[in-house]
């Protein structure tokens, strides 16, 4: 699902992703998808598996996977 917010220029996408299972989880997720350029916020969930990310612009959803394996965790897609 991607949608645009409230804030012009700006795309908030959610993702899914597999493995997280504490806040431990979700910080490394969401420090290495802070990392992407553009990205402004992240919000990792692990119970929900979700990853919601607002960025300047649409992300390639190779970067986010890569963000994501780095921090150990498998991207499932877009929610």
């Amino acid at each position: 699902m991607t949608t645009q917010t409230d804030t012009p220029g700006t795309v908030t996408t959610v993702y899914k992703v597999s493995g997280m299972s504490c806040g431990h989880c979700e910080g490394s997720v969401s420090g290495e998808i802070s990392g992407i350029a553009g990205v402004s916020s992240v919000t990792a969930v692990a119970s929900t598996g979700e990853v919601t990310v607002v960025s300047a612009t649409p992300l390639d959803e190779e970067t986010v996977r890569a963000a994501v394996d780095e921090a150990g965790f498998e991207l499932v897609g877009k929610a």
